[in-house]
């Protein structure tokens, strides 16, 4: 694993390892090092110190929405069934009372937004969910609520499951599938950029069909990296999931373009079963993308016809001003003529190999949501008082020097390029020094997703009998919530045998630490670690020069 990405976990382990002997609460140290000082925190509107009095540290959610419709979402709805589970909230099966319709409801906790940025991407979610027009393939907004405690969006009921789980449930896999598939998301693609919004997190996870239906329409249905843009306007914040993200998003300066390279990394998947850019570690993705070299040599890639690999690598040109235009990719004859295109089936193979990588990261995702519900408040408090101990000065930032001798205080030195990149992980906004949101949420991430301790948490979490193993009956009961379709035992049984080394029949912890530490979707499932890591990764790989655009 390479520096950029082993300073960052090892900082992670540092941070963990101490709270682990000394989380509790304490009173700030009596020394030189520290002075108590006023912090009320409002999340939403940042406040630092705004009395003089000595009052302990508190975060206090202001509200999110600027004009939700009401701040009690029962007087209208029932809330029913919960559907699926998330970073940051429930979404559940909700019916208006009035009429009975259903719909769903996505719930999402104020204690789970610990930044401002995590603010301004719910609001930004409902204000772009409110400006899109009603269209048969997104999905539709009907009102938002918001009370002291969460965010309530409601929204069309989609029920007909993920988009790689309905092709692993049909059991085989052809070209023409793909080539409606693509246009499809491609239409949605068209909707977006026309009405001024750029999609930035296009993946196979993000589309649900309407119903169980044969003929079910395929919809877009979550918003939440999206973002508004003019002509020529160009953004350089990382966002997105790694397999998924274009090359330029890593060079910190893109535009619209960057959703037909996602949209051609999933016609890539449709088409061969595995992603085109792939690797175990975060800067090894990087790389592979930036490298830009797409292998149509294996399997089953000589029985696709000539035009969609040809499409395929027009949109997954390096430069974006020479790749595809959303307008030319449903010009393109292999998407005008998607009715006529082969019906061949792809083989196998596919199937299996999409059915592997969906399968395997629902997994992962309950894991991960696992160890968050499991980080006590008093870490966060131990993290905190760290900070302070930290910022020597009582500006309210860290800088450079203050992480480097804090580290140092605590009896974990790092060397500078290590500290480097960790204040390049964790400085959010850019400006060269630590803000306690941008520490506490970095701290936060790096525990979660870089600590054996958690792992070990989260294997007795699903180890109920605690006899050392994971076991059919317990993995199942873990997963009841997370919607696996009608044929969950056999998905059950297929996420064990995929982990499953020695084939036992069961996982065993190490089985179950190896596939968490293989491939990156799990780790990247939380939104602040995917920004904070691929921030320092991009950093690193713009000052080695090692992701310049090839001419």
């Amino acid at each position: 694993m390479g520096g950029c990405i082993s300073a960052p976990v090892k900082a992670g382990r540092i941070i963990s390892r101490r709270l682990h002997y000394d989380n509790r609460p304490k009173p700030l140290p009596e020394n030189n090092l520290v002075s108590p000082r006023s912090t009320s925190i409002q999340v939403g509107n940042v406040l630092k110190n705004p009395t003089g009095n000595n009052i302990r540290e508190k975060y206090q959610i202001g509200n999110v929405l600027k004009n939700p419709t009401g701040n009690n979402i029962r007087e209208k709805y029932q809330i029913g069934k919960e559907l699926g589970r998330g970073e940051f909230g429930v979404t559940y099966k909700c019916y208006e009372k009035e009429t009975w319709d259903a719909f769903a409801c996505k719930t999402i906790s104020k204690a789970k937004l610990k930044t401002e940025i995590d603010i301004e991407d719910v609001r930004r979610e409902v204000e772009i969910m409110r400006h899109l027009p009603k269209h048969p393939n997104i999905v539709s907004f009907k009102e938002a609520y918001e009370d002291k405690d969460a965010v309530y969006l409601v929204m069309e009921l989609c029920e007909g499951g993920e988009l790689f789980d309905r092709i692993v449930t049909k059991g085989h896999y052809t070209e023409r599938a793909a080539a409606m598939v693509t246009k499809t998301i491609l239409e949605i693609v068209k909707v977006c950029h026309d009405h001024g919004v750029i999609h930035r997190d296009l993946k196979p996870e993000n589309f649900l069909f309407a119903d169980a239906g044969e003929n079910s329409q395929l919809k877009a249905i979550d918003f939440g990296l999206s973002i508004f843009f003019e002509p020529d306007h160009r953004f350089s914040e990382i966002v997105g999931s790694p397999y998924y993200m274009a090359p330029e998003v890593l060079r910190r300066n893109y535009g619209a373009e960057v959703d037909v390279w996602s949209a051609g990394v999933i016609l890539f998947i449709l088409l061969c079963g595995v992603p085109p850019f792939w690797a175990e570690t975060e800067e090894g993705i990087a790389h592979a993308i930036v490298g830009g070299k797409i292998d149509f040599a294996r399997d089953p890639w000589p029985r696709v016809s000539e035009q969609a690999k040809e499409l395929v690598k027009g949109m997954l040109d390096q430069n974006p001003y020479n790749r595809l235009t959303v307008e030319e990719v449903l010009e393109h004859p292999w998407i005008q003529n998607a009715r006529d295109v082969p019906n061949v089936n792809l083989g196998e193979n596919v199937g299996a190999k999409i059915k592997q990588f969906s399968l395997m990261n629902k997994f992962k995702k309950r894991v991960l949501r696992v160890v968050a519900d499991n980080l006590p408040d008093e870490q966060v408090d131990g993290i905190k008082q760290m900070f302070y101990m930290m910022d020597t000065d009582n500006t309210g930032d860290l800088t450079f020097e203050e992480l480097k001798n804090g580290l140092h205080h605590i009896g974990q030195p790092l060397p500078d390029p290590d500290v480097r990149m960790l204040m390049d992980a964790a400085d959010i906004d850019g400006n060269g020094t630590l803000s306690i949101e941008e520490f506490v949420a970095m701290s936060i991430h790096l525990i979660k997703t870089g600590n054996d301790e958690h792992l070990s948490q989260a294997f007795r979490f699903f180890d109920k009998n605690h006899n050392g193993y994971i076991e059919f009956d317990e993995l199942k009961d873990a997963m009841v919530h997370d919607n696996l379709g009608p044929n969950n035992e056999q998905i059950i049984k297929d996420i064990i045998s995929d982990a499953d080394l020695d084939q036992d029949g069961r996982i065993s912890y190490e089985e179950f630490k190896a596939m968490m530490k293989s491939g990156m979707d799990w780790k990247m499932a939380s939104r602040q670690y995917s920004r904070a890591m691929l921030n320092a990764l991009s950093m690193k790989l713009i000052k080695d020069k090692s992701i310049q655009l090839k001419t």
